[in-house]
């Protein structure tokens, strides 16, 4: 096996991998506006707007984890 095959296997373990933060994220981000709506809901729709925001932005992060895992190596 030459490094290009190690590589090409290990891409979608990786992508895998990489995903969990993002969602671990978005997790965080739901929950603590789902508490925040609970707690004040005449501000439910500036919240949701907030909310689909930091989603955009934590899933940001797993678009680039699928970049980076299929960057082939030299």
């Amino acid at each position: 096996m030459n490094l290009a095959e190690i590589t090409g296997q290990l891409a979608p373990l990786a992508y895998g991998v990489a995903t969990i933060g993002p969602a671990i994220g978005v997790g965080i981000v739901v929950g603590k506006t789902v508490e925040s709506v609970a707690r004040q809901p005449e501000l439910q729709g500036r919240l949701t707007g907030l909310m689909f925001l930091g989603i955009a932005f934590t899933e940001a992060l797993a678009f680039i984890a699928i970049a980076v895992a299929f960057i082939p190596f030299p």
